[in-house]
């Protein structure tokens, strides 16, 4: 009984050392985004949570940029967080944008999303920030037929990087609108002039997740973990990428 007992006390105050540290840590992430909204009240935080690295807190803004805080809330730190480790160097903070890449994705959703089924059995798929008027985003669509004869599924995000009010803008509405928006895609990306349409769309939706999850650029590829290719990648290249050769 009294063994019973001893290791019934340890217990309790393991997980009151773990309410502790856990309230220390919280603590510690409130009192920086107070101080950081005071000082800087141009920064608009979304978090602030321990990073990976002892002492510094990783600081993710409602844009998508992300800076590190000490403890105290002194010093900021920009750039990427490497981690020495077996395999050599680990991006930390890339890590943690491709996290945030697929979650943002999921919460999204691709009902909106202009899509190109895999052949057969799907063996992995692929999300497409595009603008129809970028060179490199019509010689990717060119493939896309390969890429679903080796299996994977092409989803497309609107990403006009003119921007809303714009003929590229108003070129990816028409084709969101059109009823066959596979065909209208297609040609809108080989110079066809597509008709003029306008209905409820997503495409200014679509281009603002691009501008959360960091795109600055097209053809911009989401794999399914989060991670992102910037720029075109020949299909064949892109499949083995995924693993599928």
């Amino acid at each position: 009984m009294k063994i019973q007992s001893m290791w019934a006390r340890l217990l309790v105050t393991l997980v009151l050392m773990c309410g502790a540290i856990q309230a220390t840590a919280e603590d510690r992430s409130a009192a920086i985004r107070e101080q950081l909204a005071a000082k800087l009240p141009g920064l608009k935080i979304a978090s602030v949570q321990a990073s990976a690295a002892p002492g510094l807190y990783e600081v993710q803004a409602k844009n998508g940029d992300t800076v590190y805080a000490t403890e105290d809330g002194q010093f900021l730190l920009t750039g990427d967080l490497l981690q020495l480790n077996a395999s050599g160097l680990t991006n930390v903070t890339e890590a943690r944008r491709a996290e945030q890449r697929a979650q943002a994705l999921a919460d999204f959703g691709d009902k909106s999303a202009i899509i190109f089924p895999a052949k057969g059995k799907q063996k992995a798929e692929i999300s497409v920030f595009t603008d129809i008027d970028c060179p490199y985003c019509r010689k990717l669509h060119s493939e896309v037929g390969q890429l679903n004869d080796m299996g994977i599924t092409v989803k497309y995000y609107a990403f006009p990087r003119s921007g809303p009010n714009t003929p590229s803008f108003s070129k990816y509405v028409s084709v969101w609108c059109s009823d066959d928006q596979q065909k209208a895609l297609t040609e809108a990306k080989q110079g066809v002039r597509v008709a003029a349409k306008s209905c409820d769309n997503p495409v200014r939706a679509q281009f603002e997740l691009g501008n959360r999850i960091g795109v600055t650029g097209t053809p911009a590829i989401v794999l399914e973990d989060g991670n992102m290719i910037r720029g075109y990648v020949p299909a064949d290249k892109l499949a083995q990428g995924l693993g599928l050769m």
